[in-house]
């Protein structure tokens, strides 16, 4: 609960949800790991918008290369390296708008 608290802080005021994180966590077949997520995004500190972005990319990526074993290690590590992406991609959308 204080993970969500916290995510809920540092999330900026234009980043809108439409749906909760619960609803993206379903979606994409993580619901169980949600705590894991959130406990991993507040100590990294990202915010909603790079944590929605990172499950999708992990989804796609377990449809890919789906874990033989340990799947919350295989979620942990590739959760952690796609919150990067997610933020990266999200900089770079909205510092592209400027120079086009």
């Amino acid at each position: 609960m204080r993970d969500k608290l916290l995510l809920e802080k540092t999330a900026s005021n234009t980043e809108q949800c439409m749906y909760s994180l619960d609803m993206y966590f379903v979606s994409a077949g993580f619901i169980d790991l949600l705590p894991t997520a959130l406990r991993i995004a507040g100590e990294l500190n990202f915010g909603v918008a790079e944590v929605i972005e990172a499950i999708c990319k992990v989804s796609d990526k377990y449809r890919q290369y789906p874990p033989t074993r340990n799947r919350a290690a295989w979620f942990e590590k590739v959760f952690t390296e796609k919150l990067g992406e997610a933020r990266a991609d999200i900089l770079a959308y909205k510092e592209g708008g400027k120079y086009r």
